[in-house]
């Protein structure tokens, strides 16, 4: 569960992580390579071999990560339903997947 997001950090299970992360299977990882504000799909492959049900993407506290057609495209066609949002609002939809038992990954943007 993600306890708190503020600016450039998160609290997740009671240890702060900072900027950008990945969640995979609940465990958290640094988001390292980010190329600019645009979502490559160097960037969800390894999400996306954990076969979720559900792909979150937090696109900064003022949402500007851009997620491409292709990439939603690259997302849809493997039956995974992808939510994109605000990091802020990311977080609430990444904690209401876990409370509903959904297999869920997610990358966060955690500035801009």
């Amino acid at each position: 569960m993600i306890d708190s997001y503020s600016f450039g950090s998160y609290i997740i299970n009671g240890k702060e992580h900072k900027w950008d992360i990945k969640l995979i299977n609940k465990n958290v990882f640094s988001w390292v390579g980010r190329n600019g504000h645009n979502i490559t799909i160097d960037d969800i492959r390894d999400l996306i071999a954990e076969k979720p049900e559900i792909l979150i993407i937090g696109t900064g506290a003022s949402g500007l990560i851009n997620v491409s057609d292709k990439i939603k495209e690259f997302i849809k066609v493997r039956g995974i339903k992808l939510i994109i949002e605000k990091t802020g609002a990311a977080c609430n939809e990444y904690n209401n997947a876990l409370k509903s038992n959904k297999k869920v990954c997610a990358i966060m943007h955690g500035t801009c």
